[in-house]
Parts: C-alpha cells; sequence; structure tokens
C-alpha cells in the first residue's frame, strides 16, 4: 500500500525528471516549453508544501498516540 507521503515524493521526484529531461535537450526550449517548466516547478512547490503538511500530522498524531500510551501505562 502506497502512503499519501510515499505518493508526493514519487510524484516531485517524476517531474522534477521530466524538468531535468526538458532542460537537457539540446535544442532551445519553445515558449511553450517554458511554460510547460514553469508549470511543472509550480506543481513541485505545491507538492512540496503537502508533504510538509503530512509529515507535520504525522509527527502530530505520533505525539498524540505517544501521550496516550503514556497516560494509559500510569493508570
Amino acid at each position: 500500500m502506497t502512503t499519501p507521503a510515499i505518493a508526493i515524493r514519487n510524484g516531485i521526484r517524476n517531474l522534477i525528471q521530466e524538468q531535468i529531461a526538458m532542460f537537457g535537450q539540446l535544442a532551445p526550449l519553445t515558449s511553450s516549453e517554458l511554460e510547460d517548466c514553469h508549470c511543472r516547478t509550480e506543481r513541485i512547490k505545491l507538492l512540496g508544501e503537502e508533504l510538509d503538511r503530512v509529515g507535520r500530522m504525522a509527527i502530530r498524531l505520533a505525539d498524540a498516540n505517544s501521550l496516550n500510551s503514556n497516560t494509559q501505562s500510569n493508570c
């Protein structure tokens, strides 16, 4: 099963690979290709922000679970 974080990370990785391939071309980029690169860059940023949110949520859940297990063991 793929977790949301893994799916986001894979999406970012794929977009970066597309950027590398695009900039590795010998011919100059067309206006359309430059626009595509810009859109991919924006998507990479948004996915990175989403990955940060997922990570922060996972930490909060782990902290909450840790507090719950510590409280239950002290009873």
